[in-house]
């Protein structure tokens, strides 16, 4: 056996796996895992398995649907093979009740108790109480060593007038932190997993924003999630911004105008 294989093998207990490729993302592979006894399950790396694995429990403890851990270590986590496909598909309607019960679970302050790392971009989830500090300081200023100074001037700017455009104590809802429509499973109109979480707590526009960085969760959604603040809208750019960010430290200047666009309608 490959020393990953050994690795599964011994976090689940048994004698030898058999692995095979299942999916590639931009930041970490999948692979299928058989076991002697015909078992099967999904093993991915990433930048910390074992961190991920809580969040698909604290995600589970709310009722939200994500895959049963079954094994996690620094290196490895092995979660269950949910079924159904990628996407919002036609269970938008289920996915903002989903998203309801998410955002329904408060913490006492904004952040998580570790952080985490979308590859190399580092993810820092120190708690605050104050909502305009930690999206301050851990979303954008975070991000100012890491832009073209143009960039970061913007982002300076923005940080300095930050709490006129965002509330400083929204509930602390617990938030999937990486919900584009790819992290959603579906099998008919049911929403059978929420995937590839990064959690922490936070205003819930926050998951809303990054379900329209590249699509639209539809009036389904809308339907059946709670209410939204009034502002909401005139918010959203400002939380786009952090995974549009993201995408330009990790895949470059083709997302300079993903960010561009965004601090304009910042108004910076």
């Amino acid at each position: 056996m490959t020393d990953i294989s050994v690795t599964i093998a011994d976090l689940l207990g048994v004698e030898t796996v058999r692995l095979s490729h299942f999916a590639s993302g931009d930041l970490s592979s999948l692979m299928r895992v058989e076991t002697p006894d015909g078992r099967h399950f999904i093993a991915k790396g990433g930048p910390a398995p074992d961190v991920e694995g809580e969040m698909l429990r604290r995600i589970a403890a709310t009722g939200a649907p994500a895959p049963a851990v079954i094994a996690t270590s620094s290196e490895i986590l092995v979660i269950e093979k949910v079924p159904g496909g990628s996407g919002i598909g036609r269970a938008g309607g289920d996915l903002g009740q989903v998203l309801g019960k998410l955002h329904g679970a408060t913490g006492s302050t904004y952040g998580f108790d570790a952080d985490y790392a979308f590859g190399k971009v580092a993810i820092r989830n120190a708690p605050s109480p104050s909502w305009v500090g930690f999206w301050r300081d851990n979303r954008l200023l975070n991000n100012v060593p890491h832009v073209a100074s143009p960039v970061a001037r913007r982002l300076e700017a923005l940080a300095g007038r930050l709490g006129d455009l965002i509330p400083d104590t929204p509930p602390a809802a617990l938030l999937h932190g990486d919900l584009w429509s790819g992290n959603v499973m579906h099998d008919g109109r049911r929403v059978t997993a929420l995937i590839d979480p990064a959690c922490y707590h936070g205003h819930g526009e926050v998951d809303l924003a990054m379900l329209h960085l590249f699509g639209n969760p539809g009036p389904d959604f809308y339907a059946t999630y709670p209410p939204l603040d009034p502002g909401a809208q005139e918010r959203r750019a400002v939380y786009s911004l952090w995974p549009a960010l993201v995408h330009l430290r990790l895949f470059g200047e083709g997302y300079r105008g993903m960010v561009d666009g965004f601090l304009r309608q910042c108004g910076v």
